[in-house]
């Protein structure tokens, strides 16, 4: 089915665009039938899903693709454990498909509401040194190329391609099955302590053992910190059987801590910041102290994801893990010194390195450094200049999070660039599959 496009605009309200068509895929068919008459139109096109990156990764100018109509669980795998999903299954639905199998993701990030396609295409992740992000777990795709081809890619057709379609960026094809390794399913216990920041990064063992070690030993451990206060926010999650007696937040406390006081309580005072900046550094000491000292524990999946209302913009950056500590403190100071007012928390995770020629991991044990902002104030200045702190240790944008790499800087940044690019010659020789963004990214 295809419509003409209204106004189409992301999450974070950073792309917005009017597409001279809308098509509404049913099936791999239709969606070859698609990309065929855009490119005889002339016409580039473009599969969205959440809308939930805040670069112009999904923009279409041309035919956008709603692949909404295109999800569900397609095969199974049960001697394996893996499963075959249709590409615009949203992360959420993933676990009730999952669940009558015994599996489950080995890993998510703390947002479920993109498609899997999405999450894969721009390097979505979790937390955890032996994890990698969720493109790690692809072990097969069936995308449909530039002349409309419908191609499969697994360990045991061409192979070759997988390193390249599993961390695609959208600028191969447009996906339309993706298979998953899964593993047995499984619970987290999880531990919330706020712990003092300058202790945390101290290089050397203290009596909470240092960032390196708490990481290592740890299942998946992130920490966020709210500007002017001193203080971390650490979240422990301990991998358990499923089968095992489980705690989890009663429905009071779930609607207390993450709706109530994370989105709604948050949402208020972020507002008021916008025009009293004064009141920042009290309303992050009150954070702090509201969203720490808990534990809990449930399925994995409702310890992974929390729910995000509150409307933000994102830059995040991946640089080698042991680089993380001395990243931070240069980021604390930026703030000191420029006398900058920032509301929402800075975000620091980790995961293993991976091989996929696109991924941020690529080759190095990874560290990821996030900074956010409030949708209603000018990221601008704030981000620049994170983002010179993260490029002199080596730094990786999330290809889903706001930067200002071109393709120039990131030729540099991966060492499999070239191939990648030879492989979207061989897939999309036209670029039909190209827009602005990744014009800068790729080049034209």
């Amino acid at each position: 089915m295809s419509a003409s496009g209204a106004v189409w605009r992301n999450w974070g309200r950073t792309e917005a665009v009017r597409p001279k068509r809308v098509e509404r895929p049913t099936s791999a068919g239709a969606v070859q039938r698609a990309v065929i008459a855009a490119a005889r139109s002339g016409l580039t096109i473009k599969a969205v899903g959440a809308g939930h990156s805040f670069t112009g990764i999904a923009v279409a100018p041309g035919v956008q693709l709603d692949l909404d109509a295109l999800t569900g669980l397609v095969g199974v795998d049960t001697d394996r454990k893996r499963v075959t999903l249709a590409a615009g299954t949203r992360l959420f639905d993933i676990p009730r498909l999952l669940e009558p199998l015994g599996l489950a993701m080995p890993n998510l990030g703390d947002i479920d509401r993109q498609s899997i396609s999405g999450a894969i295409s721009t390097g979505t992740h979790g937390t955890g040194s032996e994890f990698t992000g969720i493109a790690g777990q692809v072990r097969g795709a069936v995308i449909v190329t530039g002349d409309g081809e419908l191609l499969r890619v697994s360990d045991t057709e061409n192979a070759e391609l997988l390193p390249a379609v599993a961390l695609g960026l959208g600028a191969l094809g447009i996906l339309v099955e993706v298979t998953l390794q899964c593993v047995d399913a499984f619970a987290l216990h999880a531990r919330e302590v706020p712990l003092p920041l300058g202790g945390l990064l101290d290089v050397a063992p203290t009596s909470l053992g240092s960032l390196a070690e708490r990481v290592e030993a740890s299942d998946h451990f992130e920490f966020y910190w709210f500007p002017h206060t001193r203080t971390a926010v650490t979240k422990t999650n301990t991998r358990l059987p499923a089968t095992g007696e489980l705690r989890p937040l009663t429905p009071l406390a779930r609607f207390t801590e993450d709706v109530a006081l994370t989105n709604g309580v948050y949402r208020a005072t972020c507002a008021a910041a916008v025009a009293l900046p004064g009141i920042i550094p009290r309303v992050n000491g009150m954070a702090e102290r509201l969203m720490g000292n808990r534990e809990f524990s449930d399925r994995s999946h409702r310890v992974f994801a929390t729910r995000r209302t509150v409307r933000f913009r994102e830059m995040e950056y991946a640089i080698p893990a042991e680089s993380v500590p001395d990243a931070l403190r240069d980021v604390m100071r930026l703030i000191d010194d420029r006398g900058w007012r920032i509301s929402f928390p800075v975000e620091v995770r980790f995961a293993r390195s991976d091989d996929l020629w696109m991924s941020t991991a690529y080759g190095r044990e990874s560290g990821y450094i996030a900074v956010h902002r409030y949708y209603r104030e000018d990221p601008t200045e704030y981000f620049s200049a994170v983002e010179e702190i993260m490029l002199g240790y080596g730094g990786r944008p999330h290809w889903g999070k706001m930067h200002t790499r071109d393709s120039t800087a990131l030729r540099d940044m991966y060492p499999r660039y070239d191939d990648f690019l030879a492989v979207r010659d061989r897939l999309d020789p036209q670029r039909v599959f190209a827009n602005p963004y990744l014009n800068r990214v790729l080049g034209e």
